[in-house]
């Protein structure tokens, strides 16, 4: 398994990096990212700190761990500088923070976000048609989540990314121990979505897909 959207205690995780990942490591993960969210006020704070733990911890060879951002609740006017300011600074995966049901993400982020350069939308709520094409089009990945709140439109995003061959992954959004939920549950989750087992394999294969992309 491998969940490219986790938090660690640089933003509103429980744990360290290093405990993160080793709680993760318990659960049958072999990769992880840590994307803590980030604005203006923190991303150059966070990455050079999450780079360095990052690097420490997959050199001892139990599992690998990339440094991202999740870029949360910023004006989506900004994500596109933000994200390219990110890369520069190092970060192996950008989430953006989508338009969950659950909080009142800014109006017109799902769609900005895809219009900049990041690899995961997550949890993009009510997603538009028009937003999942470019999705497709564009090759970011639509994130099915197992986190709760969050996970309310799971099925609806499915259903649209079946339709216009979007590709999905699924990540847990871990922020404590217990939110690491390990294969069998994930399946299960995805089922719940709608997600035939072809489906879900293809969207575990997605996650493998993007690890190995971002680390060649």
């Amino acid at each position: 398994m491998i969940d490219l959207h986790t938090h660690s205690i640089f933003s509103d995780g429980d744990l360290i990096p290093a405990e993160l990942a080793q709680r993760a490591y318990a659960a049958g993960y072999k990769a992880i990212a840590i994307t803590d969210h980030a604005d203006h006020s923190n991303f150059d704070f966070i990455l050079p700190r999450l780079i360095k733990g990052c690097s420490k911890i997959t050199e001892k060879g139990n599992i690998t761990v990339l440094p991202g951002i999740e870029l949360t609740h910023v004006d989506p006017r900004d994500i596109s500088d933000l994200s390219r300011e990110a890369r520069k600074l190092g970060a192996k995966i950008i989430v953006v923070h989508g338009q969950t049901l659950v909080e009142p993400v800014p109006a017109g982020t799902n769609k900005a976000a895809l219009l900049a350069d990041i690899d995961i939308l997550a949890h993009p709520g009510l997603i538009t048609e028009e937003e999942v094409k470019i999705a497709a089009d564009r090759n970011i990945y639509l994130e099915i989540t197992t986190r709760k709140g969050h996970s309310f439109s799971n099925g609806h995003v499915a259903r649209l990314a079946r339709r216009f061959q979007a590709q999905l992954v699924l990540n847990n959004d871990a922020h404590s121990p217990a939110d690491f939920v390990g294969r069998e549950m994930a399946a299960k989750i995805a089922q719940g979505a709608g997600l035939t087992a072809e489906e879900t394999a293809v969207m575990f294969a997605n996650s493998q897909n993007l690890f190995q992309k971002v680390c060649a």
